[in-house]
């Protein structure tokens, strides 16, 4: 899919689109960094939309583990189950996580984010990254990206507390130039709240 295309699905959907484009190589690097050479690894990646992230998860996995994305736009999860058959790609939202790894029996080893501030969003008093903390083993690893420009806004700052109230470790990389707009990407080690 080519950078209009998804322009325009951001257009359509700015709340539920994270990114006006395509994430870059250079960005989706930092963010599979936690996904360990060897071993099979569960990784769970949330919101992959046109699978930037995917292809180098699925390149760092080399056929090891299981790959679970979750996408809500039901056609990019379509798009990205015919691009990629060992990945399993379910069309779902990212609060469902815990029920889905239930299901298959797993606990994810590393969760990569490429979802929407507004997905974080508290509901009933929950934030989504409790969630992602309890599906999450107890050396886990959880990554998300955000714009250097909106790292200062009230959705951002939120999140940046829920992730140090859940994680015993939470470090943010320094700015990805290389990605339009330039990023960053936050990284929680060894969740409070994995079983």
């Amino acid at each position: 899919m080519g950078t209009a295309e998804f322009l325009w699905e951001f257009v359509k959907s700015p709340t539920t689109t994270a990114a006006v484009g395509p994430s870059s190589r250079s960005l989706a690097e930092q963010m599979v960094a936690p996904i360990p050479h060897r071993g099979e690894p569960v990784v769970v990646e949330l919101g992959p939309g046109t699978g930037a992230f995917t292809e180098v998860i699925q390149r760092r996995l080399g056929g090891r583990g299981r790959h679970l994305a979750l996408e809500l736009n039901s056609r990019w999860a379509a798009q990205l189950g015919q691009r990629f058959p060992t990945v399993e790609s379910v069309c779902a939202n990212a609060r469902q996580l815990p029920e889905l790894l239930r299901d298959r029996g797993l606990r994810a080893d590393v969760v990569v984010s490429g979802l929407p501030w507004v997905a974080h969003a508290p509901v009933d008093g929950v934030p989504l990254i409790r969630l992602i903390a309890e599906s999450l083993t107890p050396g886990g690893s959880f990554t998300q990206f955000a714009y250097t420009w909106t790292r200062w806004a009230p959705p951002a700052r939120r999140q940046l507390v829920d992730l140090r109230a859940e994680f015993e470790e939470t470090v943010i990389s320094r700015t990805v130039w290389r990605n339009l707009p330039p990023a960053v990407v936050y990284l929680a080690r060894r969740p409070h709240r994995a079983a």
